[in-house]
């Protein structure tokens, strides 16, 4: 790191603790680029702060796991001891599989097993995404079925539920790439427990999400309870492609506010329903979740049948609107910015950004100046009150959708004065930019 980055300053004290939690499992250490840049250039550090795992004196792998200290200290006690841990007694395999999260083992008739040695090779790549452990006494695997060298992969005990199967069987023939598919599509089954650590691997599909006062470390007989109500009516629903998950709602409540307007304290002990699609897209449950399940399969039966109204986070429309700079909002955006008849230049802008401060006084002369064209409009929005549509990326930025093609706003790269704006509008615009009432012809 470097002494006055932000970033290091900020994951320092999480850093210093999981050093101390992990001492005797795994060192952590730091080193200043300003005091040691040799030793930054050798290792290619550019950006600060860089993360790296060393094993054996090798720089073995970048670090790219939860910037927290648990975070820090769950990811690296996975990093520390054997790729996959030998089981010789059947206590071992009670021990490993009852575990927070779910175990891959490998049964196998030998040391020289051509299908361990996959295994193996399949664990050390796969190692920090999952457990994985093998015995070569294929006695261990009688009471599960297992009468050939055979994988197992074992859902987490506090996560059994009788509308699935704990234990699955993996049937291939043993591939790393195989056995990653297979553990991909089978690990969280019908409703897993969503994470910020898993998160990212459950958002890139139709999830609906249960948010509660879940907590399987000190009540996991509570935690299920709703969890099995949100199985039960899933299950109804399950081959229709919307995912299930359960989360603890103090795990996202930043999130929950930001993305479906929930305060801290509103909805009580009751769960908070979600769906979120992949494009985006995002329902809650208004109705009260009833304890017989019937509320959530409305609910569905709703969603399924298109009839649900999407959620939109979005500012009040402004009864206001005759500034040279129209103020477009969510619930607006369609009205305003999609108009087929206009050409509409929007600045996506957020209230803390800088260069939005300073862009400011010249997207109002801007406005000023074309404020008397009926065709062209220069809109803007707050970005981080509103929902801001597909296609329409990051921000803070300038758009523009030109009249007639609104499926494929075009994102400004141009210059911040005045006159390139104008120059860009007489280049893009479909209807010639008529500036402080005279039509200026090219």
């Amino acid at each position: 790191g470097l002494p006055w980055c932000g970033h290091c300053k900020k994951l320092a004290p999480d850093f210093e603790t999981a050093a101390t939690r992990l001492k005797g499992t795994v060192p952590l250490a730091k080193v200043d680029c300003t005091a040691s840049p040799d030793t930054c250039g050798r290792f290619g550090v550019t950006g600060y702060p860089t993360l790296k795992i060393f094993r054996n004196g090798e720089d073995s792998s970048s670090y790219d796991g939860p910037r927290s200290a648990d975070g820090i200290v769950h990811f690296m006690k996975k990093q520390a001891g054997p790729n996959s841990v030998t089981l010789r007694r059947e206590a071992d395999l009670e021990a490993f599989v009852n575990h927070f999260d779910a175990s891959v083992v490998g049964f196998f008739s030998g040391p020289d097993s051509g299908q361990l040695a996959e295994f193996l090779k399949a664990a050390s790549v796969m190692r920090e995404h999952f457990r994985f452990a093998h015995t070569i006494d294929m006695t261990l695997g009688l009471k599960h079925g297992v009468d050939t060298e055979r994988v197992l992969l074992f859902r987490p005990p506090r996560l059994s539920s009788k509308f699935e199967e704990s234990v699955l069987r993996f049937t291939e023939t043993i591939t790393t790439h195989t056995l990653r598919r297979f553990i991909r599509d089978n690990i969280f089954g019908m409703c897993p427990h969503l994470t910020n650590e898993n998160r990212d691997k459950l958002k890139g599909q139709d999830l609906l999400t249960a948010y509660y006062d879940l907590d399987y470390l000190q009540n996991p007989k509570g935690s299920n309870y709703w969890r099995n109500r949100v199985m039960k009516v899933g299950s109804q629903f399950a081959s229709q492609g919307l995912s299930f998950a359960v989360a603890n709602r103090r795990d996202f409540v930043d999130e929950l506010e930001e993305e479906f307007g929930l305060g801290a304290s509103d909805g009580g002990d009751l769960p908070f329903v979600t769906i979120r699609t992949r494009q985006g897209f995002k329902y809650t449950m208004r109705e009260e979740f009833t304890r017989d399940g019937k509320s959530l399969e409305r609910f569905l039966e709703d969603y399924f049948a298109g009839r649900l109204k999407r959620y939109i986070k979005s500012e009040p429309i402004p009864e206001k609107n005759k500034g040279p700079v129209k103020v477009v909002v969510a619930e607006s955006f369609e009205e305003i910015v999609n108009d087929p008849e206009k050409d509409v230049l929007i600045e996506f802008y957020a209230p803390w950004c800088g260069h939005c401060k300073s862009l400011e006084p010249k997207y109002k002369e801007l406005a000023e100046q074309l404020y008397s064209d009926p065709n062209i409009v220069i809109a803007k929005m707050d970005a981080t009150a509103n929902d801001v549509p597909q296609g329409f990326d990051v921000f803070p930025t300038i758009y523009f959708a030109q009249a007639g093609k609104k499926d494929q706003p075009k994102r400004y790269e141009g210059a911040h004065e005045v006159k390139d704006f104008i120059k860009y509008l007489k280049g893009e615009a479909l209807h010639v930019p008529v500036v402080s009432g005279v039509r200026e012809d090219l």
